[in-house]
């Protein structure tokens, strides 16, 4: 068990003050010194806690919790910027706070893309069959010419030569929306930077969903959902019909402005079928 942040607040407050209400400081380990005497509590009621014995105090976390200095303990796990190595330098135990040691995402393009990472010059030209992870995308910067393309599913993203005959008017730089669970850094780097985002997913209700929901409403006007200029065709010819039987619309109709997406929604309704973003990998 670990010594919560909130208690070692409180015990830094009780060491510094030598006093404390004791409404202000319940948990089973303050319960346990307590009982070895380490802190002392006269009454039972509205009573004020005291330290009675410093030494015993830092004795006790040292053996309990391996805190040897609770104030760096504290100002620790109130980093922004954690590492588990700053973690078993207070504590030994690099697992005393769940963190997230792999952040960032996939990129990947069919031409080099020359970008700035940590302020230094990065080229982006992965080789067939490979990807680039970008860990610090907070200093990750595209040229400014460049339309970032979010790929919704995993072969499309895989297969992006074979799909540069869609992308022919733009400088397009590829980026993953999987692992999802990583998409929220995703998110955070479309939103600090000023290029276009295009939307390329399924042609259909779950995809337009993803867009809005999870990309539009953050990006707002520089974010726009992809579509070709023969969707309607494509639909009507090689359209899914249970994408449109068995899926529901989750975003609200009336939001949407963009004359393409309203013009892809119409042809989802015509044809009653939706269309799987992998049939454009082989043309």
């Amino acid at each position: 068990m670990a010594l919560p942040l909130s208690i070692a607040e409180k015990l830094l407050l009780l060491v510094q003050q030598n006093k404390l209400a004791a409404s202000k400081l319940k948990h089973k380990i303050v319960d346990e010194l307590i009982a070895e005497g380490i802190i002392h509590k006269p009454g039972k009621i509205k009573s004020l806690l005291h330290i009675a014995d410093t030494q015993q105090l830092q004795l006790y976390l040292k053996n309990h919790f391996s805190i040897t200095d609770l104030q760096a303990y504290i100002e620790t796990l109130k980093k922004e910027n954690l590492l588990r190595a700053d973690l078993v330098a207070v504590a030994t135990d690099s697992k005393l706070k769940a963190l997230r040691t792999f952040k960032g995402f996939l990129v990947n393009c069919y031409s080099p893309v020359p970008a700035m990472l940590n302020h230094e010059e990065f080229i982006v030209h992965p080789q067939e069959g490979t990807f680039t992870f970008i860990y610090d995308f907070e200093s990750f910067i595209p040229p400014a010419n460049v339309t970032i393309v979010g790929i919704e599913n995993p072969e499309n993203f895989r297969h992006i030569n074979k799909q540069r005959y869609l992308f022919l008017g733009i400088t397009p730089l590829f980026v993953s929306r999987y692992p999802q669970h990583q998409s929220k850094d995703l998110i955070r780097w479309l939103s600090s930077i000023p290029h276009n985002y295009l939307h390329f997913g399924d042609f259909d209700f779950a995809g337009i969903g993803i867009f809005l929901n999870e990309f539009k409403k953050h990006l707002g006007d520089k974010a726009n959902f992809y579509t070709p200029d023969n969707i309607d065709e494509r639909i009507k010819k090689t359209g899914n019909k249970k994408r449109y039987d068995e899926q529901k619309i989750n975003f609200d109709l009336k939001s949407i402005t963009e004359k393409n997406l309203l013009n892809l929604i119409d042809s989802l309704h015509r044809h009653k079928k939706g269309l799987d973003q992998e049939m454009l990998i082989n043309g």
